[in-house]
């Protein structure tokens, strides 16, 4: 019996019969003695052609097929001259939308609603092979750099930040919720010895936004370091991290950023602006006032604009937020009243990246809690480890589907979401 070949590997098998397996894409009958028939697996595609005995006598478009037969070459492209055919499994012949096009003609809840139906098409498919690669790079870059890969639980006793924006469910009788960052546990495990750490998992966020730039799980990129000297160090790591992805992308996902458009991904060299310069410059250069604290969705795509126009970068760290905007365990500013020494990353006019230094000393982050009214009992097993030799440390967290929609022009992150979740959607 033959072993599956995938369609990628037919250039190497000329003249040798093989078995293919995948969907079927198109047919074109030629009278009543030949058929061509496009088939698709995950690798490529291919044309088989049949003749004479050998025609199916039906098989609607997107069926599952097995298919044998002698590889050939046929002006100058690889096809496949048909013995043998069987249908795995006949699709519907009312299909909820076309995929074998250059883009789905349907609106989002249609490509939602059928999901896993929609990666058949090749666009879409290519943004989650790409974000595959995004994450085997940023495994690969950290690991180099000497940090252990971390798995933190996700259903917690409180709430990591505040109360007001997290899942609560009943835990066996006791109060509990969906944890809304790993930040206590990965701070930690820097604590713990291993020092370096990094984590890719979910998190939730209980927040009533219904923007194209919101979900409400997301999967976080997390990092946490040990003995830093100061934020720039974080910076130049996150710098460094990207542009390795970049880097990365462009040699293995070439064919799929080409298709997308966005190849070659150019590498960043990132300005640091504090908030305050980003502040005066969005005043001074576009007439626009920040009215809270943060920058708004406005400001950050002027500032990028901005930079983008000065620097000839995409993206723009923008540091020293105001305590009130920040964290409790966000380390305060030396000598800048009510700053703090933190950091965000914003790529082509979005958030991508928190950041910051976090308050090693216990007595500090104990007088911060307080001050954020949080109950000390209520984080008693992590302000445990800072009595015992916390060492100064920071880090940051990188929200992947945020990063994917950035990095390949998709407008709306639900978009590079492979099951998104939001106010409206539970399923699929």
């Amino acid at each position: 019996m033959l072993s599956r070949t995938r369609i990628s590997e037919l250039a190497n098998k000329l003249e040798q019969e093989v078995r293919i397996n995948g969907w079927v894409k198109r047919l074109r009958r030629v009278g009543k003695k030949l058929l061509f028939m496009e088939v698709a697996d995950d690798t490529g595609h291919v044309q088989l052609v049949f003749y004479g005995a050998h025609l199916p006598a039906k098989c609607p478009l997107e069926s599952a097929i097995a298919a044998w037969g002698k590889v050939v070459e046929q002006d100058g492209r690889v096809e496949i001259q048909v013995s043998s055919f069987e249908i795995l499994s006949a699709a519907i012949e009312e299909l909820p939308f076309v995929v074998n096009t250059e883009r789905i003609d349907a609106n989002i809840k249609q490509i939602l609603d059928y999901r896993s139906f929609s990666l058949r098409n090749a666009y879409v498919r290519s943004i989650f092979k790409i974000q595959g690669g995004i994450l085997k790079a940023y495994r690969a870059f950290l690991r180099s750099q000497g940090f252990n890969e971390i798995k933190t639980p996700k259903l917690v006793a409180g709430a990591t930040e505040s109360g007001a924006s997290v899942f609560k469910i009943d835990y066996f009788g006791q109060a509990a919720c969906l944890a809304q960052s790993p930040q206590f546990y990965k701070q930690m495990m820097v604590g713990s010895g291993l020092e370096r750490v990094f984590e890719v998992g979910p998190v939730f966020r209980a927040e009533s936004h219904n923007t194209a730039r919101h979900i409400n799980e997301y999967t976080s990129l997390d990092v946490e370091m040990g003995f830093i000297e100061s934020i720039e160090d974080l910076m130049t790591l996150e710098e460094n991290l990207l542009n390795y992805i970049l880097i990365t992308l462009n040699q293995d996902f070439a064919a799929e950023l080409k298709l997308l458009n966005v190849y070659p991904l150019p590498v960043l060299k990132i300005p640091r602006l504090t908030l305050a310069e980003a502040r005066n410059i969005l005043i001074a250069e576009y007439g626009h006032v920040m009215e809270a604290l943060d920058i708004d969705p406005q400001g950050e795509k002027l500032i990028c604009q901005y930079v983008e126009a000065k620097y000839g970068s995409r993206a723009v760290f923008l540091t020293e937020y105001p305590l009130d905007v920040r964290p409790f365990y966000t380390m305060p500013h030396r000598t800048i009243p009510g700053v703090t020494n933190s950091f965000d990353l914003i790529f082509k006019g979005v958030e991508i990246t928190t950041g910051g230094q976090r308050i090693h000393q216990y007595d500090l982050l104990l007088e911060r809690a307080l001050a954020a009214q949080i109950d000390p009992a209520s984080i008693e097993s992590y302000l445990a480890v800072f009595k015992l030799g916390m060492p100064p440390h920071g880090g940051f967290a990188i929200g992947l589907e945020r990063l994917t929609a950035q990095l390949l022009g998709i407008d709306n992150i639900k978009m590079a979401t492979l099951f998104p979740r939001d106010q409206q959607r539970l399923t699929p």
